[in-house]
């Protein structure tokens, strides 16, 4: 797993051994960057569930402005922040050690771009998507990842489902801030 590109770029990053984490594969990470590359510079970051940290670290590489990272697993952590270390990235980062749900009963900021990658096969998902909502900014972006069998929904508080790209049985739902009465029916 590598840094793609930006001010890291070909940085190789490590990940948790075993299967407790399931990093992000290369390609949808990729398409997903492509995606929103011109959506990233000077953006507060959100990764929640953030593994070993492969998104946030991609898009502070790529100019966001901060980071924060969350993770529950204290192993991931402590890998998260030899990634940012590797990566030269940790000034503008915070890494936290808590439950996602947890953290964002409490936060302290507001976001413009969230990654949400939650254990597949739980109810982790949907409960974050609505505590995070409400904390992304006016044109602010949500990004979950999620397998094929999850059923998502069209809208989540003041954003939108804008598009989903497929990638055999991993399924990444790209959300847009979109105020109710811009959506047309």
């Amino acid at each position: 797993m590598r840094v793609i590109t930006g001010s890291a770029r070909g940085c190789r990053l490590e990940t948790l051994p075993g299967d407790s984490t399931r990093p992000t594969a290369e390609k949808v990470k990729e398409s997903l960057f492509s995606a929103i590359q011109f959506d990233i510079e000077g953006r507060r970051v959100l990764d929640l569930f953030a593994g070993s940290g492969q998104l946030g670290i991609e898009a502070l590489s790529r100019g966001a402005a901060s980071c924060v990272f969350v993770d529950q697993n204290t192993q991931a952590v402590q890998v998260i922040r030899g990634n940012l270390q590797r990566a030269g990235l940790t000034a503008n980062a915070q890494v936290i050690s808590t439950d996602a749900l947890t953290y964002l009963n409490r936060p302290k900021e507001r976001f413009d771009l969230v990654f949400l990658d939650p254990p597949y096969a739980t109810d982790l998902l949907h409960a974050a998507m609505q505590k995070v909502a409400p904390l992304i900014n006016d044109g602010g972006i949500l990004i979950c990842e999620t397998d094929a069998q999850t059923n998502m929904p069209e809208r989540v508080d003041r954003l939108a489902l804008n598009r989903v790209y497929r990638f055999g049985r991993i399924h990444v739902y790209l959300y847009r801030y979109a105020p109710q009465e811009e959506v047309m029916l």
